[in-house]
């Protein structure tokens, strides 16, 4: 028998977008109302709260749908002028920007720093993985129930009540790989795939690289069933024959969220101690799938990670770099300032996140601005500690997987030493990854570590 189910291919699919679309329109306040109503009127459906596809397929709705993504994209937004994409323009808004470092002496503890932040990063990124997509209240309950909170161990089963399991159902690709019983070695994840992907551009290309060499080494070496939301469409949009840097805005209502960021990392760590330079690196990647918002959470944690890389600065003052990078008007900008104030306060971390989420909870989940702000509460709580800084980024929700990540990467570079990471973090790891990205499946950090090393110490 011939299985003649139709793929219903997620993240693309015009009717899909147009709910999506509208609701960015409301976050960068565009006047979208009258487009809304002949949408709804159509029987057209609003943006699920976590899916990438609506309810209901709706295929008959497209020749409408791509109409009015069209129309959406040139309503006039009255961020625009606060909120550049082109890096002349970010620049220029940057009364801070910082001045080019010249290229330092061989620092003999760079490598090891390097290996500490590829630990970091897995261990915050799969700590975040079983909650990933989970509301606020449900990561709690869970954390709760298994004796976990404050969080400050791996996620569990085992304890927790089936019915509590049965009401918050972890992350279900998740669940199998991530959990404190699972895990076994680093599953694939594309907040690893990513930095994967940068360091083969930089060994492929050199820091000369491209945006159209992005282009091509994601054609060439990712899987398209690998990407989502802002990098899925930009994809599309190559294989349609649109050239970077409109593949980021035509038809893409995700360009402002967090899949710029989680390509970050590597443009920082390659330039240890100049957060200009890893800045203007991460603008050439980001640009490929995101502008405005999106773009600056990219160059802020670029920048951050730089800072923190160099070795002479602690959590804060890697913020600060961070900060330096992003135009001041922005709603990133405000975010972060917002998100380390509120850190600041003598109040529970617990109370910190419900601010946070008061504040932002207006935005998708997936936004670069609320996960922004939580990066920046939760590293300046924890004041360069590694557990406290993955464990307060991935308890405070949205984006759990891409915020331990990045919490991570940083705190182990402030560390300084794969061995000054607590073994709890770093043995299940078992020095070994999955990924699809070529030549890297069953890697492990330390050699992940040597090449990024050869990358930042090249001339």
């Amino acid at each position: 028998m011939t299985d003649t189910a139709a793929v219903r291919l997620t993240w693309v699919q015009p009717e899909d977008l147009v709910g999506h679309e509208l609701r960015l329109a409301g976050e960068d306040g565009r006047d979208a109302r009258e487009i809304a109503a002949r949408w709804y009127a159509a029987g057209g459906d609003p943006a699920p709260p976590a899916a990438g596809a609506s309810p209901v397929p709706r295929p008959q709705l497209r020749p409408l749908a791509e109409e009015l993504l069209d129309e959406l994209a040139a309503l006039p937004s009255p961020l625009a002028a606060d909120e550049p994409t082109a890096l002349d323009a970010i620049v220029t808004a940057c009364p801070d920007w910082p001045a080019p470092v010249p290229r330092a002496a061989e620092d003999p503890a760079l490598r090891d720093r390097l290996h500490a932040a590829w630990l970091g990063r897995a261990a915050g990124c799969l700590l975040g993985k079983p909650v990933e997509k989970l509301p606020l209240d449900a990561i709690r309950a869970l954390a709760r129930a298994a004796g976990n909170w404050p969080l400050d161990d791996w996620f569990t089963a085992r304890g927790v009540p089936p019915e509590l399991l049965a009401a918050h159902p972890w992350n279900r690709r998740s669940a199998a790989t991530s959990l404190a019983e699972t895990i076994d070695g680093m599953p694939e994840d594309d907040d690893i795939n990513y930095p994967l992907l940068a360091l083969l551009l930089l060994r492929r290309h050199g820091r000369g690289f491209t945006t159209a060499d992005v282009a091509r080494l994601w054609l060439d070496e990712l899987p398209a069933g690998r990407t989502f939301t802002a990098e899925r469409i930009a994809y599309r949009n190559l294989l349609d024959g649109v050239e970077p840097p409109l593949t980021a805005a035509r038809r893409n209502p995700f360009r402002e969220w967090i899949g710029a960021q989680i390509r970050a990392d590597v443009h920082g760590w390659t330039h240890p101690g100049d957060p200009a330079a890893a800045a203007a690196q991460a603008h050439r990647d980001a640009v490929l799938s995101h502008t405005g918002a999106g773009v600056h959470g990219a160059l802020f944690v670029a920048a951050t990670v730089a800072a923190a890389a160099g070795g002479t600065t602690d959590v804060h003052g890697a913020l600060a770099a961070g900060l330096s990078v992003v135009p001041p008007r922005s709603r990133l900008a405000e975010a972060v300032r917002y998100g380390i104030a509120t850190a600041r306060t003598p109040s529970p971390f617990e109370t910190v996140v419900d601010r946070l989420h008061t504040r932002y909870g207006g935005y998708h989940w997936v936004h670069a601005v609320p996960n922004t702000a939580l990066l920046a509460a939760a590293l300046t709580r924890a004041d360069g500690d590694f557990t406290r800084s993955i464990c307060a980024a991935v308890s405070g929700g949205w984006d759990t997987d891409s915020n331990g990540a990045t919490a991570g990467s940083v705190a182990g570079l402030l560390a300084g030493h794969p061995d000054r990471l607590p073994d709890r973090w770093t043995s299940p790891l078992k020095n070994r990854l999955a990924t699809s990205v070529p030549g890297f499946d069953g890697t492990g950090f330390d050699t992940l570590a040597d090449l990024t090393h050869l990358e930042a110490v090249r001339p």
